[in-house]
This record gives C-alpha cells, structure tokens and sequence, in this order.
C-alpha cells in the first residue's frame, strides 16, 4: 500500500510501552502520536507527561507529541519545549469528542468558535515561523455544514499536515464516518492530508484509498489495537501469530510496570488493552471476564495468559462495535 500509516493516539492505551512494543514486534507505523497532554498557565510539564515524552523511552520510531489546549500562548510555550527536546513535529488536537475536554471549548469543542480559532492558528503560526504543526480535526461539533468554514481557515496557514476523522463532535465513535465530507478536504486541501476512522481491515484501507487518491497517510486507532498487526498486512504482510501476540503483551505489561514503578498501577492499563485486543482472539466471554475482573497482578496475569495460550486466534481478527 502506497500510503504512510500513522498509530493514533489513544489515552491510557498508546503510552510509551505500547509504543515500544509495538514497533519491535509489529512495526509497520511510519509515526506513533502521543496521547495528548493540555498545557496550563503554570507552564509546567508535569513529570508523567515528561516520562511519556522522553526520546529515550521511545527509542527507533517516529513520535508526534500532540498537544490539547485554547489558549495560543500555552500552545507556544509547550510546543517550544518539545521541539526543544528534539521533536521536528507537534499535532494540534482538534478531533478529542469526550464531553469533559469539549465542555471547556478544546479538542473538538475548539470547533464551535471557528473566529477564536482562526486567532489562534494566526498567533501561533506567527510565533514558531518554519515550524512543523499538524492539525487533526473533526468536521465540525453538530454538523458537517460546519467543515467549508473551517477547511477555509485550515487552507489559509502552512499546516504541516491534516488529519480529518470523518465525524462530527456529536456522532462520538458509534455513528457511520461522513466520507461525502471528507471529500471536501480532499479537493480543497493543499497540506497533506491524513484520513482517520473506522479503519479496521484491508479492505477498507483500500476502499479509502482508491476513492481519495491524494490521501497520502491512514491513522490506525481502535483497529491497530484489536489487530496490532494490521498495519503489517496493510504493507502485504501476515497476520499476528499467538507467539507474537504472547510477546507483545509481555513486553506492554512489563514497559508499564517499569515506567510506572508499580505492577498494580499496570492492571488498569493493560485491560484498557484487552477492550480492544479480545478482538484478535476467538468469542471468550468467561475467560475475558476473569480477566476483567482481575485486581492483584498475579490474577490478571493468569486470566490474560490463559487466554493469550488457550483460546483460538479469529479468523478475521479485527475491531467491532459492541
């Protein structure tokens, strides 16, 4: 497949040991996007968000700190201190749906004030000149009638590249993508342009990619993570065998526990992973509620190793709804 694949940022599931163990045992991703930290006035970067960040804990891979925010001095500040810390790129969310970051007008609350933000993208294009900003939006809040508007503001600044996730705010992750809209940015667009949602097999990828051809990168979310080996078989590779699903698993788990300093902070994350990586294996509604209801490492470990060795791999292995 001729276009670049991206690994969408996920929170609480693409930290830096999904990270790493993705790209050694899977790889495939051309750049992995960290889940996305929201600067405050204090312009302190907290100690797990620098833990997350350092480029030693993200070692041979692409990393794309990704930044949630709606004030544009914050946005500055953060995106000089992590271009100072060696970073080429950081991506300005606009495409976050919770209702949390929404009801404080970021993520894709920032949407709603299409004024605000061409303010915005002109103060901080201003101030960080030459510098590599990429843009991941939704099509609007409400509506997709809201997305000319803003693919008028997005055409008027040198954004390094836009990911357009084909929903609006209020159709969350359930309702169908819009891909009538995302046809918008494709003939209006001149930046590079990213297509996410609702990638969850080949075929798709290729239906994406016949029907927009200036499509130039597909960002995986919930479909990397039920098939991590997805983006492989999108370049013409095989599927995940049960010895490679064992061995990234491990190396998730014991990343967590190191980077984290603590085996029961690690339980949460990792069946934040399994929601979706049941998906690879055969229909295990008893084995997979042990799991989920595991507390102490050494049960969760059971559960998850009694699945990851007993339980048949699916057939088609990938994400769905429900």
């Amino acid at each position: 497949m001729g276009v670049l694949l991206y690994c969408a940022p996920m929170e609480g599931v693409t930290g830096a040991a999904f990270r790493r163990a993705h790209a050694a045992v899977f790889g495939g991703i051309t750049k992995y996007y960290a889940p996305f930290f929201s600067p405050t006035r204090e312009h302190v970067m907290p100690p797990r968000v620098k833990r997350e960040l350092l480029p030693a804990n993200n070692p041979g891979f692409t990393l794309v700190p990704q930044l949630l925010c709606r004030d544009a001095d914050d946005f500055i500040w953060a995106a000089q201190t992590i271009f100072d810390m060696g970073y080429t790129e950081v991506n300005f969310n606009l495409g976050c749906p919770s209702g949390t970051v929404a009801a404080k007008g970021k993520g894709s609350g920032f949407l709603a004030c299409p004024d605000e933000l061409d303010r915005f993208f002109e103060r901080v294009f201003s101030a960080l000149p030459g510098r590599h900003i990429s843009v991941k939006t939704r099509l609007g809040v409400e509506s997709e009638d809201e997305f000319p508007r803003l693919l008028e503001i997005y055409s008027r600044y040198p954004i390094y590249e836009l990911t357009v996730h084909a929903r609006v705010r209020r159709d969350m992750y359930k309702l169908p993508v819009r891909l009538d809209s995302y046809a918008l940015a494709h003939e209006r667009i001149s930046a590079p342009l990213c297509y996410n949602g609702d990638v969850f097999t080949c075929e798709r990828a290729e239906e994406i990619c016949r029907r927009f051809p200036k499509t130039g990168a597909l960002m995986l979310g919930r479909g990397l993570i039920a098939d991590p080996a997805l983006a492989r078989e999108l370049s013409g590779g095989g599927r995940a065998s049960r010895e490679e699903l064992r061995r990234f698993h491990d190396l998730v788990y014991s990343g967590c526990a190191r980077d984290f300093g603590n085996a029961n902070v690690t339980v949460p994350r990792m069946k934040e992973l399994w929601s979706y990586l049941r998906f690879s294996f055969a229909d295990c509604p008893k084995e997979y509620k042990r799991l989920a209801k595991s507390r102490r490492p050494e049960e969760y470990l059971d559960a998850a190793q009694d699945i990851l060795s007993n339980i048949e791999l699916a057939p088609g292995g990938c994400y769905k709804e429900g």
